[in-house]
This record gives structure tokens, sequence and C-alpha cells, in this order.
């Protein structure tokens, strides 16, 4: 089976610095790694790769210097590696994203199945793995922490809050993995060596034929209007006593600040 990884370059959380003046990330001298959500899904690729035989291609879209995460997914053992980058593709939200991505797994053809990390750490929005759902028509489960494919029928363990729910839909289709689905293997030396020598494929915004109403920040309907850090809260108040004594000031005290 042919499978797709979308992943994404984020800055290192420890590192994360916000321009006051385009409430956007810094990241020209920030460290840079793998979105962890995403090596989860090049990770599930893997293994199903190794159940089923095919390819594994891992794309993402980004400034030049994400070649630098695709060669890391290289050292993993993925097969092939797509760098779509383009000035045009500046300011993209979720939904530019998710077009823009959708429109790159058009072009490279033929596929079975696409994965994806549940959420980008820098974000943490979940909503580019749907997004390319919808924009390709194709079925999707979320938050799997199982997947298994039997033929052309897919079934995933979603997590959900409080239990979890088992689905199944037809490939092909769109997944995003949970962390909890495996631990990422590590480059190995021949893989990193691999990564070392390859060429990274990278495509334009020309290449994807893509519509620049729905690409970069002209074609994205959100924006960030301000970014800031919460202030802290104050001390709360404990309540003593008996449970039948506690409730009783509690109701007080909600009166008392005209909540009910």
């Amino acid at each position: 089976m042919d499978i797709i990884v979308c992943i994404k370059q984020v800055p290192d959380t420890t590192e994360v610095k916000i321009n006051p003046e385009t409430n956007t990330l810094v990241r020209e001298g920030v460290p840079s790694i793998v979105n962890p959500f995403d090596e989860n899904a090049v990770e599930a690729a893997l293994q199903l790769k190794e159940k089923h035989g095919g390819t594994v291609t891992v794309i993402t879209m980004g400034p030049p210097q994400a070649a630098e995460a695709l060669k890391t997914t290289i050292a993993m053992g993925v097969d092939n590696v797509v760098l779509v980058s383009d000035r045009a593709f500046a300011g993209s939200d979720t939904w530019a994203t998710s077009y823009t991505l959708s429109q790159t797994i058009k072009k490279l053809g033929k596929f079975d199945l696409i994965i994806c990390g549940k959420q980008a750490i820098d974000g943490d929005t979940a909503q580019v793995g749907p997004g390319i759902a919808e924009w390709l028509g194709l079925p999707q489960a979320t938050f799997a922490s199982k997947i298994e494919v039997n033929g052309t029928t897919l079934k995933v363990e979603r997590m959900l809050e409080e239990n979890n729910e088992i689905v199944e839909c037809s490939l092909p289709a769109v997944v995003t993995v949970v962390k909890q689905i495996n631990e990422p293997r590590l480059p190995s030396l021949k893989g990193m060596m691999r990564a070392k020598k390859t060429e990274v494929k990278m495509m334009n915004a020309a290449e994807i034929e893509g519509d620049p109403k729905n690409m970069g920040l002209n074609g994205s309907p959100t924006s960030v209007v301000r970014i800031f850090t919460p202030p802290p809260k104050g001390g709360g108040e404990v309540l003593a006593g008996e449970p039948a004594e506690i409730v009783d000031k509690l109701i007080a005290k909600i009166k008392e600040r005209k909540i009910i």
C-alpha cells in the first residue's frame, strides 16, 4: 500500500518566541524539530509498510529549512520526501495549509492512506488533518491509537476523553494519530547516511496548480489579532468543615458574588 504522511517542522517548545508586531512565531534563529505527533504518524506508516508492503512518502509545507525535518524522516526509513515551498504560502492558516497539502497530494497521484499527527505543538488546532480529508472528499478517523488495514478496509481505534471508539471505513482515507499509538524509532546509521545524500524534491505553487485564493495569507479566512500571556490567577479560598456545612458555605459564596 502507498502511504502519504504530512508532517510539520515546528520550533522547539523551549524556544518559542512571538513577534509582537506581526503576532506570528519567530522562526529565524530558533531551533526546530519535527512535530512530535508527526513522528508517531511516520512510525505508524512505516509499521504498516513493514506489514503490507508498499511505499511511504512524507510531505511538508514550509520554508527551505524544513528540508531538514524531511531528512529526519528519511533517516527513520521513509521512501520519498517532498517539500512544498513558496512565498505564496506565507501566512497560511489551517484552511490554506490543508488546501495546499491536499493539492500536493493530488499531484503526487495514487495513494491508499494519508496519516497525520493529531495536531502541531505550535498551534494545537488539530484542524489540518481533517481539513485535508475535506478538501479531498475522503473519510477520516481522528485521534487514532491503533490502525489496522484489511484489504480495502481501514479499522481504527480512536482515543476519546472517556472511552475508546472503534470505527471502520473504506480506503483511501485520512487518519490522525495520538502519541499513544507507538514509540517512534530512532534513525539508523544507514538511514542517516542516506538522508545526508538525499536531495529533497521541492514543489512550488505553480507546480501544485492550486487556486491562489485558497493559499497563503490572502487565502486564509482567519487571522491572529493579538497574542498575549494571560495574567496569573489569584489565590483561591478553601472551605473547611463537614460536607453539608461546606455545601452551605459554597452556596452562600455563590449568592454573595451573584453568580446565581
